[in-house]
């Protein structure tokens, strides 16, 4: 190879690395009560993206806001090349904790981030293709709860995963019958109430209410 073009391929390789960023991302669970199921935390081209706030939902965010399961949006991410860190706090997150994980980011990549939040019907902590910045520092996002639109939040134990370290309530009457927007939407919170034999919710109100934003989340660039 002669020099100039061995000095064209050294240009290359150096602007494609200008180009490129390892970033670490901290996860903390900002609710009093609300846990998170596996998180899924991706980095991918902004074509792509694992929900659209107005929309529908798809079938495998479906799965996650009801269910946890994160494999579909898992194969959704692998499939349009996206790094991919799948469940970094190996398991549930409780709330005041936190986890971090590391990523690879091209430039012009986006983040995206969901878990189901427990006790719900069909919420989840969504970032949505959050741009990645260029320049290396510190940046904070406040990650809100998502309803998916796919189930009524009747916040009744029998309609949602209850997990052993939740304790539900019996013989609510279920808060809400019908689903009122079955696009993706800002979740408006849980009600729940303090009747732990009755009433409308099977949800403990001094404990399962939250508010948004549920998550911080502390994205470094290297």
């Amino acid at each position: 190879m002669n020099k100039l073009l061995l000095g064209l391929a050294i240009g290359a390789f150096l602007s494609a690395s200008a180009h490129a960023a390892n970033i670490e991302v901290s996860i903390t669970n900002a609710t009093d009560g609300i846990y998170f199921t596996p998180l899924l935390v991706a980095t991918h081209s902004k074509d792509a993206y694992l929900f659209r706030s107005g929309e529908a939902a798809s079938s495998e965010l479906e799965a996650m806001a009801e269910g946890g399961d994160i494999s579909g949006h898992e194969s959704v991410a692998a499939n349009a090349g996206a790094s991919i860190s799948a469940n970094p706090a190996e398991g549930i997150l409780n709330p005041g904790d936190s986890t971090r994980t590391k990523l690879y980011a091209e430039h012009g990549d986006v983040l995206s981030i969901t878990a189901m939040l427990l006790p719900s019907n069909d919420a989840f902590i969504g970032v949505d293709s959050w741009k990645i910045p260029k320049k290396k520092g510190t940046y904070v996002i406040k990650a809100n709860g998502y309803d998916a639109g796919t189930e009524a939040n009747d916040e009744l134990a029998g309609s949602v995963p209850t997990p052993p370290f939740i304790t539900f309530g019996t013989n609510g009457t279920g808060v809400d019958t019908g689903v009122a927007n079955d696009k993706v939407h800002i979740h408006p919170g849980n009600l729940g109430d303090t009747d732990p034999q009755g009433g409308i919710s099977d949800f403990d109100s001094t404990a399962h209410r939250w508010l948004n934003p549920v998550a911080l989340i502390t994205v470094t660039v290297y």
